[in-house]
């Protein structure tokens, strides 16, 4: 996610240990709960809220009918995105220890134009501190892109999909998939972990990490390693499946050392924008 410098909706279940309500209808108000007790939490953990796996087969279509019916349902969440505005708050940190050392922070309202192009009006931009880290314009395109991760139709010959089970998230019943991508030359990928819910096909959560890093560079140049991401969803107008929260919590290799990465998405405030009527 960083290049080194110098040296080279929120889920139900339990928030820091203690009951909430279900994702579907209350995740909203558990978003303020948990990153509340973010500080305490472990590493980026895929599993976090997650019961065990069942390996049977779906019930009534097979895995490749669940992919197809997702990514056609992921289609109509992307678009419908582009009718909503919403609040984007990024919060990056470089930690010693428990300790911060530096942070980047910056708060935008993002909204779309008639051509579906997306728009960003800062509204924060606290003074970057980060230590021995900095941001490029991959880990920006993370935030835009990989961290509120859609699957649609249009990008399924860019993966394999393998199906993984159902599974329990926290109150909702979901298919797991593990998503690798296929070797395409100079392009930026997802690999990992995705969870759809059995009832609207949406995917409602995302684990992983962006590729590809770049480890083996040439003389004077950087590396640029990404961490692992867990995404939520938040249920929308009763309908539509939107980011919520995106939490990363990694140390990344570099050569000259180990630098302790964290970073905290919170996609808020999604207003629907309607129309403007045609005189």
């Amino acid at each position: 996610m960083l290049v080194g410098l110098r040296r080279r909706t929120i889920t139900s279940g339990k928030i820091c240990g203690r009951a909430v309500p279900g994702l579907r209808m209350a995740v909203s108000g558990a978003l303020t709960s948990f990153l509340l007790c973010a500080t305490a939490l472990a590493q980026t953990n895929c599993d976090e809220g997650n019961g065990l796996v069942d390996f049977t087969p779906p019930k009534d279509m097979t895995p490749q009918q669940v992919i197809d019916k997702f990514a056609a349902a992921e289609a109509k969440v992307k678009e419908a995105r582009t009718h909503y505005t919403y609040s984007q708050d990024v919060l990056v940190q470089t930690l010693a220890g428990k300790t911060v050392t530096g942070e980047f922070h910056e708060t935008t309202t993002v909204s779309y134009d008639e051509k579906g192009k997306r728009r960003e009006n800062v509204i924060l931009a606290e003074q970057n501190t980060l230590h021995g880290v900095a941001l490029t314009a991959d880990d920006m395109d993370d935030i835009r892109v990989f961290m509120p991760l859609v699957l649609t139709t249009e990008d399924l010959p860019r993966y394999n999909l393998i199906y993984g089970g159902k599974q329990h998230v926290d109150d909702l019943d979901t298919y797991m998939f593990h998503v690798e991508p296929k070797e395409e030359k100079n392009k930026r990928y997802f690999q990992g972990r995705i969870w759809v819910d059995s009832q609207d096909f949406q995917i409602v959560k995302v684990c992983g990490k962006s590729g590809p890093d770049k480890v083996q560079v040439k003389k004077h140049q950087q590396p640029d390693l990404r961490p692992m991401f867990v995404t939520y969803r938040q249920q929308v107008d009763g309908r539509y499946w939107f980011p919520a929260y995106t939490r990363s919590d990694d140390t990344l290799q570099f050569r000259a050392g180990a630098i302790h990465i964290r970073e905290i998405v919170k996609y808020t405030n999604y207003k629907r924008v309607e129309p403007k009527a045609t005189p």
